[in-house]
């Protein structure tokens, strides 16, 4: 029995899809153009079934997992990864690059404003969580944009001379701000002005959401290292949890320390029978973050359709997987976060209230109902319920998955 979507919609999502027909042949062009570059770093390695084996205990030995992390440094372009189950969530990643980079006395340096919620109480400049940079004497910067929310490249400058910067952050996605998500290319821009001042500062470049949307990463245009979740591109759907580093030698040396304990850092840490789906997930990422774009470019474009102010436009090119809706007011806001709920294969009978989130300052509302709990690579939308009652949509495993979310919750907003 067919889902229960009206016929207008039906009829809208027609001409959305008509519309979209360019953009769509770019993000397939983009995903061929990635999934190359996997299956390169797959034969490279020689990934053989004995690589899925994985490990117990300490973990000694695990020379599957070892062998991702060499496949996701290929993938990056970089000297090492770090690609572990033991990183709860991508600020737990985050976190660990910035104690592996920092040391008391320095100074860490945010280049396109604040840095998204959940972040700020690992920095400590929100709430007084023991064991902060803060608390470890690491002092915090930030360099606003400009009034026309572009990096700042002239106060990014002036701010790096300052001697104690020693790590300088570029947070690729928007979080909960309404500012564009950075091209790879604004992010080369930042690198290649902060280089011109300081080569000793590390760039860090906070990844999450944007893998594989473009066809090169932060790492190919100067960055020191990125940074980002399991559960979200690279992990391809398939990845139960965990984080990935990668980057400079010494910089993921330094954060595997952190991770861990000092001295054994990356040596420890098994893979419990995890590793066929790390491989799996990071094989099938080009195709699944491809899914996501597709699925966002079509929710912009029924929403524009229907009079509501989009950002980016359906119309614009993608540097993340994420998609905001301005709706004005709560109603509307709820109303289609339950319809999200509603598309969900997992929980789709839940409905979705504003609630009090850790690490957030206002009730959030969220519609996931996801395979991998909290999986933002799948189909989700949350918003923080405070003005301009945005709505932030991500994810979606299968384009046709995603589409049919999109339809019930834009027969819920018209209802």
């Amino acid at each position: 029995m067919p889902l229960q979507i009206s016929k207008k919609t039906r009829v809208l999502a027609a001409q959305a899809e008509t519309d979209l027909k360019e953009q769509f042949t770019n993000v397939d062009t983009i995903a061929q153009a990635n999934s190359e570059k996997v299956l390169d770093a797959f034969q490279t390695f020689r990934v053989a079934e004995s690589d899925f084996t994985g490990s117990t205990g300490y973990g000694y030995d695990d020379m599957g997992r070892d062998k991702l992390e060499k496949i996701y440094a290929h993938i990056f372009r970089t000297e090492d990864a770090l690609v572990r189950l033991q990183m709860v969530n991508g600020t737990h990643a985050i976190t660990c690059a910035l104690f592996g980079t920092l040391k008391p006395g320095e100074k860490l340096l945010y280049v396109v404003g604040a840095p998204y919620d959940t972040i700020q109480s690992a920095i400590g400049i929100a709430g007084n969580a023991p064991g902060s940079l803060k608390s470890y004497g690491i002092s915090y910067g930030q360099v606003e944009l400009t009034p026309e929310e572009k990096p700042d490249i002239p106060a990014i400058q002036e701010a790096v001379r300052e001697p104690a910067v020693k790590a300088v952050v570029i947070q690729r996605s928007r979080g909960y701000a309404t500012r564009p998500s950075l091209s790879v290319a604004e992010i080369g821009s930042i690198c290649d002005a902060v280089h011109s001042v300081r080569r000793d500062v590390a760039i860090l470049v906070d990844n999450c959401y944007g893998e594989f949307v473009e066809t090169i990463e932060p790492t190919e245009v100067g960055a020191d290292m990125v940074m980002g979740s399991l559960i979200k591109n690279p992990g391809g759907g398939l990845a139960p949890m965990g984080g990935y580093l990668a980057g400079r030698h010494d910089l993921i040396e330094g954060a595997a320390m952190r991770l861990t304990v000092p001295g054994i850092g990356k040596e420890c840490g098994a893979s419990l029978g995890n590793n066929r789906s790390l491989y799996q997930g990071i094989f099938l990422a080009p195709h699944v973050t491809a899914q996501a774009v597709k699925t966002a470019l079509f929710a912009a474009r029924m929403m524009e359709l229907l009079g509501y102010r989009t950002d980016p436009l359906s119309s614009q090119l993608r540097h993340d997987i994420i998609q905001m809706i301005h709706f004005g007011s709560p109603e509307p806001l709820k109303k289609f976060c339950r319809g999200i709920q509603l598309g969900a294969p997992v929980d789709s009978y839940v409905t979705p209230e504003p609630w009090d989130m850790p690490g957030y300052d206002t009730p959030v509302i969220m519609a996931a109902g996801a395979f991998i709990q909290g999986a933002s690579i799948e189909l989700s939308c949350d918003a923080p319920m405070r003005e301009p009652y945005t709505a932030y949509l991500q994810g979606g495993l299968t384009y046709e998955s995603g589409k049919l979310g999109i339809l019930l919750a834009v027969d819920a907003i018209q209802s």
